[in-house]
């Protein structure tokens, strides 16, 4: 969270987390000018609802070629200012930003198209009914650093395809990024002010949450992720939040190993270990546990930590001082009260200046050490020998975060069925970190790692509200509308027993039943006599 100092400078300066430079600023937003921000917003919105889906899909479609015709300069620029190798961000932010920007405009449409409902034919004769949905209005989207690109940008433009204006607040350490996204908008050609972007660190998170807007999708820390969704609750608006994970991996014995042990080190090591769904608990069937930790402490070792703009680093930097201090206290607690490092640590590489962590691989780690139970957010991979699968399952389930899992295995069924028991909102098989890659899946945690779901389907009906349209043919008279009366009760019973299992129910339906009904059909026609 800035400091008192930091949220009162009037620009927010960009630094390369890799050597200290400086990248660039952008002005600050006071937080008491969100409000206006937001209502300046609302005024645009309107004319952009009134456009059919089908229409504001072709701006979508405008927004992946504008990522596609910057690629290089985006990469250049999340580079810099994220410390992130550029095959990454490539893979990770700009790819993964472009399919689900085709994936929105080709297909978007008939997720957000109107359907039809059936009515209960035991309650109305010819009702038929509609599910539309509709846009919130003005959305607040809440970035977060560790994915600065692909993730809000996926989901302003499902907020906007549902016929929302949009709001968004960058993190404060993608606030480059953010102001890319703003040209990729621009060059899309959306209607000016239809997305404005606000910068600033937690106080301008907090004050989005507090005006205005209709809904904000969060993704960030706990604390401020909390906070935020404490002000949306209280002010009765809809809220979904993302606030990260402990995600973990479960080896079974039978996982190809060569592949288990590379996914381990992606997904562990994928931004420095601070990527959205980062493994850091690996629960490794007993049989299969020496070779796996070998391998593993193998290719840690051989992972290249420094400047990611050389094109052979592996791992760049930490985002910040106090992120490197943080991970190695977490380490050298667990060390001390137990645990073996086997390698990794801070690390000084030649000609870098940034917060360097090389990757860590600890044993011996209790479920009770902190290691074990907060966020690391480095490249630290906590490695547990179990003996039987229900004890994999259990531990993996022992943690308040349930961002992501998966399941390493020759045995598809049996992943399966392993990934059912497990409390995590995404589970993969024999991979670990596809979400962002899979544009068409949602992306959320299950209970303890936040509320509800972006991308996909269900993000972008998340963003839009349902509303039932139900029509009746204007002379009918309702079935049930009275008067109340012994016709209509002996009517009612007939009608349940009509939808009984038992055959026998059915024929004493029919037998008793048939002439209340038919009374009742003739009333609603305007054909019966009240109360007969």
């Amino acid at each position: 969270m800035a400091t008192t100092a930091e949220s009162a400078a009037p620009v927010l300066l960009a630094h390369n987390p890799a050597t200290g430079a400086e990248l660039g600023s952008v002005p600050r937003t006071a937080p008491e000018s969100i409000d206006e921000v937001v209502g300046a917003v609302a005024k645009v919105q309107p004319l952009w609802a009134l456009l059919r889906v089908s229409d504001r899909a072709r701006y979508m479609r405008r927004m992946a070629q504008a990522v596609i015709d910057e690629f290089d300069e985006l990469a250049s620029l999340l580079v810099a200012e994220q410390g992130r190798p550029r095959a990454e961000v490539a893979a990770l932010e700009l790819l993964a930003a472009i399919d689900a920007l085709r994936w929105i405009a080709e297909d978007g449409a008939a997720v957000l198209g109107g359907r039809r409902v059936p009515a209960s034919r035991s309650l109305a004769i010819a009702k038929r009914g509609r599910i539309a949905f509709e846009p919130f209005g003005v959305v607040g989207v809440i970035g977060a650093g560790s994915a600065p690109f692909a993730q809000p940008l996926g989901q302003i433009a499902g907020a906007l395809l549902a016929g929302n204006g949009v709001a968004f607040k960058p993190a404060a350490r993608a606030c480059l990024a953010g102001e890319r996204i703003g040209r990729v908008l621009a060059r899309a050609g959306l209607p000016e002010g239809l997305v404005r972007i606000v910068h600033g660190g937690a106080e301008a998170g907090i004050a989005l949450a507090e005006s205005p807007v209709d809904k904000i999708l969060f993704t960030g820390s706990p604390a401020v992720g909390r906070a935020v969704a404490r002000a949306c609750v209280s002010r009765e608006k809809e809220v979904t939040v993302e606030l990260g994970g402990k995600d973990a991996m479960l080896v079974l014995a039978d996982a190809h190993l060569p592949r288990a042990v590379a996914g381990a080190l992606w997904a562990g090591c994928a931004g420095a270990g601070q990527s959205r769904g980062a493994v850091e608990r690996i629960y490794v069937a007993r049989e299969l546990y020496e070779p796996f930790l070998a391998a593993l402490v193998r290719g840690a070792r051989g992972m290249t930590v420094g400047d990611p703009a050389d094109d052979r680093v592996q791992v760049g930097p930490l985002a910040s001082p106090r992120r490197l201090a943080h991970v190695r206290e977490l380490v050298e607690e667990a060390v001390q009260e137990g645990a073996r490092l086997h390698c990794g640590g801070p690390a000084r590489p030649a000609g870098a200046a940034g917060s360097f962590y090389a990757p860590a691989v600890l044993t011996g780690v209790s479920a009770s050490m902190r290691i074990a139970r907060e966020p690391v957010d480095g490249p630290v991979l906590a490695v547990f020998p179990v003996d039987t699968e229900e004890q994999a399952i259990a531990a993996a389930n022992d943690s308040d975060y349930g961002l992501g899992a998966s399941v390493w295995t020759a045995d598809r069924y049996r992943g399966t069925r392993i990934a059912r028991e497990l409390h995590a909102g995404m589970v993969w098989l024999n991979d670990h970190l596809p979400g962002p890659t899979v544009s068409r899946g949602p992306w959320g945690a299950a209970a303890g790692g936040g509320l509800g779901r972006t991308l996909g389907q269900a993000g972008l009906r998340a963003c839009a509200q349902e509303k039932l349209i139900t029509w009746d043919p204007p002379s009918l008279r309702g079935l049930w509308w009275g008067p109340y009366d012994d016709l209509a009760v002996r009517g009612a019973r007939a009608v349940a027993r009509l939808r009984s299992e038992r055959e026998s129910d059915r024929e004493r339906a029919w037998r008793s039943g048939a002439v209340p009904v038919a009374r009742l059909l003739a009333r609603a026609f305007g054909r019966g006599v009240p109360g007969s």
